[in-house]
C-alpha cells in the first residue's frame, strides 16, 4: 500500500506547487494593470481635462504661477499623453518615469509658489508611478528594439 501511495504525493506536489505559483504570479499582474488603468484613466480624466477645458480652478492656479493658458495646456497635454501612454502596454514604463518626472516638478511648484492644500498629492502618486515604472522595466528593451528597427 505504500508503493501506490508514494508515487501520488510527488506527482500531486508539483501539481500544487505550480498552481500555487501562478496564482502568486497572476495577482500581482493583474493588480498592477488594475493599478496602471486607474492611473491612466486619472490623469486623463481628473488632471488632463479640467486643464484642456480651461475649468475655472486650473486656469486661476496657472495664472497664480504666471504661466497663463499656454502653461495649462502645455502641462494638461502632457498628463494627457502620459495617461494614455499608461494604458499602452509597451509605453507603459516610459509613461510611468515620464509623469513621475511631472509630479516632481508639481510639488516643487506647490511647495515654492502655490502654498496650497494639496503638496502631497503629488508625492503620493509618485509611488505607484515608480511601482509601474520598476514593474515593467522590461517593456524598455523591446521599446528600445522596435525604435532601433524601425530607425
Amino acid at each position: 500500500m505504500s508503493e501506490t501511495t508514494v508515487p501520488a504525493t510527488p506527482a500531486a506536489a508539483p501539481a500544487s506547487a505550480a498552481a500555487s505559483r501562478s496564482l502568486r504570479g497572476r495577482a500581482p499582474r493583474i493588480a498592477l494593470s488594475a493599478l496602471q488603468i486607474v492611473l491612466g484613466l486619472f490623469y486623463v480624466f481628473a488632471s488632463a481635462l479640467p486643464k484642456l477645458i480651461a475649468h475655472p480652478s486650473a486656469a486661476e492656479s496657472f495664472d497664480k504661477l504666471g504661466w497663463g493658458h499656454t502653461g495649462m495646456y502645455i502641462i494638461g497635454t502632457l498628463e494627457l499623453a502620459g495617461g494614455v501612454a499608461l494604458l499602452i502596454p509597451l509605453l507603459s514604463s516610459v509613461a510611468a518615469v515620464a509623469l513621475s518626472a511631472l509630479m516632481v516638478g508639481a510639488f516643487i511648484v506647490n511647495v515654492t509658489v502655490l502654498h496650497g492644500p494639496y503638496v502631497a498629492t503629488p508625492l503620493i502618486l509618485i509611488l505607484p508611478l515608480a511601482l509601474i515604472a520598476w514593474a515593467r522595466r522590461s517593456r524598455n528593451a523591446e521599446l528600445v528594439r522596435l525604435v532601433r528597427r524601425r530607425a
